[in-house]
């Protein structure tokens, strides 16, 4: 069974452009643009991981990963956050919201999917990139 992603953007292009590196891995891939529909989407359909964006119509992506934290069946679920520049996040709030990683826009889509791939390690992707280390 293929892994499942939850990716929440409100910018149309990051969502297409992030979706798209993900199945192309081998992801089951679930989207919301706002705060609020992730937070449904990550209690009802239980994604393996979540990406989400900082900036959000409803709920910021730190509340959002705070609000997952705080509940029983979404507690577990990792997440990465794609920020503006200029955004940051301290170390101890990060931690305490459960985000794995940052990457600041404009990122590279392999990078993430890279993270993705060292946070699930690889397991249920068939034929998935993987960043070369050099």
């Amino acid at each position: 069974m293929n892994r499942r992603v939850l990716v929440a953007d409100d910018e149309a292009y990051i969502l297409h452009v992030v979706s798209m590196k993900l199945k192309n891995a081998g992801f089951d891939v679930i989207t919301a643009v706002d705060g609020e529909e992730a937070l449904e989407l990550c209690t009802s359909e239980q994604p393996d991981l979540l990406i989400t964006d900082y900036q959000m119509p409803y709920m910021s992506g730190l509340e959002l990963c705070k609000q997952l934290r705080s509940r029983d069946e979404t507690r577990s679920i990792p997440a990465v956050m794609l920020t503006a520049r200029g955004f940051d996040i301290e170390p101890a709030e990060m931690m305490e919201a459960g985000i794995a990683a940052v990457f600041a826009k404009p990122f590279s889509p392999r990078e993430v999917l890279a993270a993705v791939c060292d946070l699930l390690n690889g397991q249920g992707v068939e034929g998935g990139e993987k960043a070369a280390s050099s």
